[in-house]
């Protein structure tokens, strides 16, 4: 299935040009392993596994690779500063490509949407998402092109928002999240092949 949207190759890393900067974010550590913060990671996680390649080269603090997508030369990059610090990772592989806002996809994690669902969006404010809000404010601007991966609301009102969002999914939850996953593959083959209509059509 994954064989006939993206083109497999190696790792590419080099020096050379990039035109895309597709970012999963989360909090590094085991500890954090499949939680509900940890959306971003699973999405990019699950786009390496099937393009055949490891994110695991140290660079910009975070664990990178490059390859291609689509003839698309492509850096996938998870930050390692913890949520709340994503954008010193973000910005600083920006700089180092010369890569503008519209060129970084962010996969990231939504309270607003149930379990099992994904929202796209071309930019726009935060939505809440402490790691988006660093991205915004080091970056100083809104038009970072977004998948968000819905983790769902607080069951209870009384809950601790950062509680819920460090909380580990159940297997029931962990299954919709993986297909997810899988469709944020294709929504990015969208949107570096310009075709973001498509994609909002098709996933939101």
């Amino acid at each position: 299935m994954f064989s006939r949207i993206i083109n497999k190759s190696k790792n590419t890393d080099d020096k050379s040009s990039i035109d895309y900067i597709i970012v999963g974010l989360g909090n590094p550590g085991k500890e954090y392993e499949n939680t509900r913060h940890n959306a971003g990671f699973i999405a990019i996680d699950t786009i390496a596994e099937y393009i055949g390649v490891k994110i695991n080269k140290i660079k910009f603090k975070s664990l990178c690779c490059t390859t291609e997508i689509d003839n698309k030369k492509v850096l996938l990059l998870k930050p390692q500063t913890f949520m709340n610090l994503s954008g010193q990772a973000v910005t600083e592989a920006m700089s180092f490509y010369k890569i503008k806002p519209e060129n970084v996809i962010i996969l990231l994690d939504d309270i607003s949407l149930p379990v099992g669902k994904m929202r796209i969006r071309k930019k726009g404010s935060d939505g809440g998402q402490n790691g988006m809000k660093n991205i915004i404010y080091l970056s100083g601007s809104d038009m970072f092109p977004r998948v968000k991966i819905g983790i769902g609301a607080k069951p209870n009102p009384q809950w601790n928002l950062a509680d819920w969002v460090l909380s580990h999914f159940n297997d029931n939850d962990m299954n919709l999240i993986n297909i997810v996953a899988q469709n944020t593959v294709e929504a990015v083959k969208f949107i570096i092949n310009g075709e973001f209509e498509k994609a909002m059509n098709k996933f939101n």
